[in-house]
């Protein structure tokens, strides 16, 4: 099992003859991802050689569909194109959107966002590494060679921290990682993901990684509090981050102590989640917590 993305899932590119489209479709498709088109209105009717497979190009995401059954687009756009993208997929009924630019004006993320949830897309991002379910697919950008499947479940507003805890953990493996973005407007949410996790039956643990800025993390402790059995590890980025200057993702805006890493590691706690201070740390606490959990079923 999985959460969002698996073996089954099809997969278009929209923007897949760009550079970096191009670049990142080649390591999807290495990964075992689906890859069945990409879409570019100015190439439709083309395809592009990726060695091992040919990929063909389509005018619309709708016609991506219509000819391939595709069912995840992974949109590789620039800024400017962002929204537009995202409205052509959800105006063609895909059921998930994974947007990787980064860059896109807020209120077109809050355009885009709100149009989507009338469609029924879920959008991941944008200004995120994607997801990936290791051995099974790989949706954006994230290194697919740097952990195993396992039953850990990793949900992570940052890219960077994604792929360290993925490298720490690599002995215990994934189900599933998802990079949800550090823009102050995102799709998916911890929360979301906290909750497909609970409801995945091959995923015993999960890792949460936050940061300094907004509310999102209590929110998510609270959810934790209320509606999560399993355990939960988490790690905040930003405890050193001096006070009054901006730092890092666009989302991370900090007033007086609200949005702070303490404040955010307070509420988790709280809620009965464990809080790491460093990444290598928060990997040790889930090792710990790990090791615990299969005594305890030997028991």
């Amino acid at each position: 099992m999985a959460i969002f993305l698996t073996k089954e899932s099809k997969v278009l590119v929209q923007g897949m003859t760009g550079g970096e489209g191009m670049k990142h479709t080649r390591r999807m498709l290495a990964a075992g991802t689906d890859v069945v088109g990409g879409v570019n209105p100015r190439k439709a009717g083309q395809a592009v050689d990726f060695d091992d497979r040919v990929v063909p190009v389509f005018g619309s995401v709708r016609e991506g569909m219509a000819a391939t059954g595709a069912d995840v687009t992974v949109v590789f756009v620039p800024p400017a194109f962002a929204k537009a993208a995202v409205i052509e997929a959800a105006d063609a009924g895909i059921g998930l959107a994974v947007v990787i630019t980064e860059g896109i004006p807020v209120h077109d993320s809050v355009a885009f966002h709100a149009y989507a949830a009338t469609k029924g897309t879920r959008v991941i991002g944008p200004n995120c590494p994607g997801l990936i379910t290791p051995g099974q697919s790989n949706a954006g950008i994230i290194p697919a060679d740097i952990t195993k499947p396992g039953r850990i479940g990793l949900v992570s507003k940052s890219g960077t921290l994604t792929y360290q805890l993925m490298y720490e953990l690599r002995d215990i493996g994934f189900s599933t990682c998802v990079g949800i973005g550090g823009d102050p407007v995102v799709g998916t949410t911890h929360i979301d993901c906290l909750a497909a996790f609970q409801d995945d039956p091959d995923t015993e643990l999960v890792v949460l990684i936050g940061e300094i800025g907004g509310d999102a993390e209590e929110r998510a402790a609270a959810y934790v509090r209320d509606h999560v059995t399993k355990p939960v590890v988490a790690y905040i980025a930003g405890f050193t981050a001096p006070e009054g200057r901006t730092m890092g993702h666009a989302g991370a805006i900090v007033s007086g102590s609200s949005g702070t890493a303490q404040a955010k590691k307070m509420a988790l706690e709280a809620a009965g989640v464990r809080v790491g201070g460093t990444p290598t740390e928060t990997a040790r606490l889930v090792l710990t917590r790990w090791e615990s959990e299969r005594v305890a079923a030997q028991e």
